[in-house]
Parts: C-alpha cells; structure tokens; sequence
C-alpha cells in the first residue's frame, strides 16, 4: 500500500473530497451531479428563492379642497381632543379622510361632504347632526305627532328646531332607551334588522324559568308573522313566582319580546329597553334627554357599518 493511499502520517495534509470536475480517486462508480446536495422532487434548477414582483404603491388621492376648513380645526370642534392633539393625531397617520390616510397639516375639506375617521371610528363634523338618547316613560307613544291626542315624543322633544327621526318604536306600555337623531342614512340602519344592530331588553316575567329557557329561544319560536330567534338570554335575578331576565336580538317587530316571551309561557310583566348597539340608558332619567358623545356617535357609525 502506498503511503498516500493509506494516508499520511503528517496531520497538517487534508484528504481530498469530490467536487464539481469529477470523482475523487477511490470514490463509487457514477459521477456526482454538478453542486453537492440531493435534489427533491419538484425543485428548480436554482436554489435562489424566487422573487415576488414588486408591490406597486396606492396612487396618492388629493382630498384637499381649498375652499374647505383646516382638518386639525374641524377635529377639535367635534371634540376628538385640543387643536394640538389632533395635529399629532394626523401627523401620526391616525386619520383619514374618505378612506386615505392624511399625514399633512395643511390639508382642508368640506365637512358637509367628506368622511373622516379617527382610528378606524367615524367623526361626524356636520355640527347640525343632533344624536339624542331618550329614556321614553310609560304611556307615551313613540310617534311625533299622534292623532288621538295621546302622550307622545313631541311633548319632550317637540320643541327642537331639527326634524328628529326616532330610530325604532317602543310600545306604550315598554320604556327605556329610544334614540332620536336627524341623520336619516344613521336612523334606517340602526333600525333595519340586516344590519343586525343588537336591542337589549330587561323584562319581568313569571318564575321559575326552566334551565332550558334561553336554549329553545337561541333555537327560535314560531310566531303568527314568522319565526323569531335571541341573540342572547340570561336570567339576572330570580325570586319566588317572578325573574328577571335579558333579552337580546335584533329583531324589530311590532311587540316581538312580549310575543316571543308569551309564546314559551312566560308573559312579560313589564318591560324596559337598557341598550341600543353600544349606547346604554345608564342612569338617565325618565323623560330625560342627553346629547351623544362623539365617541358614541362614532361606536354607532361602526355599529351600522358607515
């Protein structure tokens, strides 16, 4: 055996290992495919990962209108913050104006047309929006005008120089909470069940309630209009021969909680409304009125999907 076939002693000489221009002395028959490493199947020639093609950038939309307001002075009228703060809040792209991100200072448009949001919430800046919450007392009919000369929202609200719009009805006999407002496009949404804003309700019905109450309403009953269906229901307080319970659906049919209550045996006693979407009666009181916070108006906005 030579001394180089059998290696040499000195260790400072490496042994030779294949590459690209042929086999090694020694190795198997066969030659190795050019580039070391096995090859799956479905691979390329290259190992090089490919490469996307490049993005090409949104087109810049002008939403500057030179006869408008200065954004930052529209934002802090509507009470989004100080005219500091909302300049900060633009220069941090936190706004945009009809769906585009505005980061300039200098940027004016038309409250009365153009859309803005804050953080993905709509500001409204028509400062003649009214948004109202109304806790609508017993006996009163939700109706601005009634001929049989009952009580009704005009002997509380009656007197504002806007034409309001109640979003909803509430049955004479139900009180609670009943928005008023004169943006109609904001009204029929809220109202209209395929936006699916969701009406809580707290109604005192007969005890006991059987376990499987809220199962058969989640499952829906059948009424003389159509079938009816909660959202939710759960029992907030239990007393011998009477419960109250929660109610929440999006259904806005004439009388639709006492029917669907009734209908499972359970007649309501009495009835309020305590939520419409994100907006709670909270501790207002009956015959009462409070103007929205611009975050409520703009948690609405979301609600209905503008």
């Amino acid at each position: 055996m030579s001394r180089d076939q059998g290696g040499r002693s000195d260790a400072g000489r490496p042994k030779r290992t294949p590459t690209g221009r042929g086999p090694a002395k020694g190795s198997g028959p066969g030659k190795p495919v050019k580039g070391s490493g096995p090859r799956f199947a479905g691979s390329t020639k290259s190992s090089q990962p490919t490469r996307l093609p490049a993005r090409k950038p949104e087109p810049q939309v002008d939403v500057h209108d030179p006869d408008g307001v200065r954004l930052q002075k529209l934002l802090a009228a509507a009470g989004v913050g100080s005219r500091r703060t909302c300049e900060n809040l633009i220069s941090a792209g936190r706004v945009e104006v009809d769906g585009h991100v505005v980061t300039e200072l200098g940027v004016r448009i038309d409250p009365n047309r153009q859309k803005v949001h804050v953080d993905g919430v709509r500001v409204q800046l028509d400062e003649s929006r009214v948004y109202l919450a109304f806790n609508k007392p017993l006996g009163v009919v939700s109706t601005m005008n009634d001929d049989l000369g009952r009580v009704s929202l005009a002997d509380y609200v009656g007197n504002r120089p806007e034409r309001l719009f109640h979003v909803g009805r509430l049955d004479s006999d139900t009180e609670g909470l009943l928005l008023l407002t004169n943006d109609g496009d904001l009204a029929h949404r809220l109202q209209h069940p395929a936006y699916g804003v969701p009406k809580t309700y707290i109604a005192r019905i007969p005890g006991p309630v059987p376990r499987d109450l809220g199962k058969r309403l989640r499952e829906g009953v059948d009424l003389d209009d159509g079938p009816v269906s909660v959202d939710s229901f759960k029992v907030v307080d239990s007393q011998p021969g009477k419960a109250l319970v929660e109610v929440v659906l999006h259904e806005g049919r004439k009388h639709v909680v006492r029917r669907m209550l009734d209908a499972v045996g359970h007649p309501v006693e009495s009835l309020v409304r305590v939520q419409v979407g994100p907006i709670r009666l909270g501790d207002l009181k009956s015959g009462r009125t409070r103007r929205l916070t611009q975050d409520e108006v703009g948690r609405l906005y979301s609600a209905a999907g503008l």
